[in-house]
């Protein structure tokens, strides 16, 4: 996930997805072919079993979104990682699917587990696309890989139909006051793992980067209404239509 917005270029893009791929291997979240099958599901014993527990929550929320538009649908899906949201996304009636990451370790495991005719995964970088129209198009845990939220969310909006809409999922969005806190957890939490390089490529972003976009928030775990109701979520799910 993520590509040259981070302003690194692409030597450094290439060197993002080399310590990416090592770090993620350290952190257990590199999956046999059989798992990646069938998440967001993974076995109970597994160290990031809650983690997956939220991502299956929010990505079946988001499916029902989709599906309820009872349309055909083009969707990007940009930092796909392994595919599997892509691949839910798929079974969305009438929806055509492209996946696309800079990594390509595991996209290549993508396009080996998930063959199906609406659906493609490839090597790009978001701007590699702007010709092209999308109806959806969507950030699950991307948008923190890219330095500059509204660059990215720019070029998104340009490839944008009449009434399509950017989606963004399982990422953290911060209170501006709170970005210097979060920037320090990430380098201390890179530094432990051994990956203190990792931090040039984590951005925090704040909620407020919103403003002067149409946007509405889909899910927002801190109200008391999803609080009492025990809708769980760790993360906002924001949408921004271009209308």
């Amino acid at each position: 996930m993520g590509n040259n917005l981070f302003s690194h270029g692409n030597v450094a893009g290439s060197s993002f997805s080399q310590l990416y791929i090592q770090l993620r291997k350290k952190e257990q979240r590199i999956y046999t072919d059989e798992q990646v099958s069938r998440l967001p599901v993974i076995e109970d014993n597994h160290s990031h079993y809650n983690e997956w527990k939220y991502r299956r929550q929010s990505s079946e929320r988001l499916v029902d979104y989709l599906a309820n538009k009872t349309r055909a649908l083009n969707v990007l899906e940009v930092g796909c990682g392994n595919g599997w949201l892509s691949a839910k996304i798929a079974e969305v009636p009438d929806a055509t699917v492209i996946g696309i990451d800079v990594n390509i370790e595991e996209l290549n495991q993508a396009k080996r587990v998930f063959e199906k005719e609406n659906l493609q995964f490839s090597v790009a970088e978001i701007s590699d696309l702007s010709n092209n129209e999308f109806d959806i198009i969507i950030f699950a845990a991307s948008i923190q890989y890219f330095a500059s939220f509204k660059k990215v969310i720019d070029i998104a909006m340009a490839m944008l139909s009449e009434d399509g809409e950017i989606h963004i999922i399982d990422t953290p969005l911060y209170k501006s006051s709170e970005i210097t806190e979060a920037a320090k957890r990430s380098r201390l939490y890179y530094s432990g793992m051994g990956f203190r390089e990792m931090s040039n490529y984590y951005f925090q972003h704040s909620i407020e980067e919103l403003q002067g976009y149409n946007y509405k928030m889909l899910f927002d775990p801190h109200t008391l209404s999803n609080r009492f109701l025990r809708k769980r979520g760790l993360f906002y799910w924001v949408c921004i239509r271009k209308q």
